[in-house]
């Protein structure tokens, strides 16, 4: 599948600002279920790219960075597979699976990209520092938006690589790939949700939250509810909720507030707030 001018410019710049949220982490749209439903909205395949991007949100969950060890790169991860998904054609289980397969080995290199860039950072906080030393806030700020800038192009010019390949390469690539290898990414894969839904569970594991949870099991098979309904059904059961928890504290007293533990850290927190 070849793109249009339109497509192109549209993926470079959701990999542009994929990149820059790498570090910014201000909108999200490195995660991969914003990164590939945007490129799935630019390309015309919104639904299949959703469907990768969730799929790769699930593994994207245990990647987190821990004192100076990197996590993979979720941007590079998200944008460069959901291109390649793309342009293979293949909108099934498989061709996820692949995807998948692709997008944990981009997420490794994506770690020496950014090395590289934040090495080439070092150099622009010197150039900033040195106009704060000359109290040139205007420099500061220029120095602070170059290295935005690095880090956007981190990941926009691998897509523009990408999006130039043909679709027959990437198709007979793909196609090259041994069947160990798609095999051993499916059953990983699968064992990477099944530990994306634990972790999910680990954080909501109390007795506050887990009727909620029961609550959405209930609320699934009823077709007739749009996401938006359910949406505003949780929100309701949230409110009632809060506003059972505050009378039960000494109806909205802060006195009392503080004195009754959940045993929930986050629970008591949000309490109190």
């Amino acid at each position: 599948m070849n793109f249009g001018i339109i497509s192109i410019v549209l993926i470079l710049i959701v990999a542009f600002l994929a990149g820059m949220e790498g570090i910014l982490d201000q909108f999200q749209f490195h995660q991969p279920i914003v990164a590939c439903s945007l490129i799935g909205i630019a390309t015309g395949h919104p639904t299949e790219c959703i469907m990768l991007g969730g799929t790769l949100q699930l593994m994207a969950m245990g990647w987190a960075n821990v004192g100076a060890a990197v996590s993979p790169d979720a941007a590079l991860a998200s944008v460069a597979s959901a291109i390649i998904f793309v342009k293979a054609g293949e909108f099934n289980q498989g061709g996820i699976s692949n995807a998948i397969g692709i997008a944990v080995a981009l997420a490794t290199v994506g770690l020496v990209l950014t090395m590289l860039v934040r090495t080439l950072s070092v150099v622009i906080v010197h150039q900033a520092d040195r106009a704060a030393e000359n109290g040139n806030f205007a420099g500061v700020e220029f120095w602070h938006i170059v290295a935005l800038i690095c880090q956007g192009l981190r990941i926009a010019i691998p897509a523009m690589l990408l999006l130039f390949i043909p679709s027959s390469a990437v198709q007979g690539a793909l196609g090259s790939l041994p069947k160990w290898f798609t095999d051993g990414m499916t059953i990983g894969g699968g064992f990477v949700v099944a530990v994306g839904y634990a972790m999910v569970i680990n954080l909501m594991a109390t007795k506050e939250v887990w009727p909620f949870f029961f609550l959405g099991f209930a609320l699934a098979p009823v077709k007739e509810l749009t996401l938006i309904a359910t949406g505003i059904i949780g929100v309701c059961a949230a409110i009632i909720y809060l506003n059972v928890t505050q009378n039960n504290n000494g109806g909205g007293g802060s006195g009392d507030s503080g004195s009754k533990a959940s045993g929930d850290p986050l629970g008591d927190i949000l309490n109190d707030y």
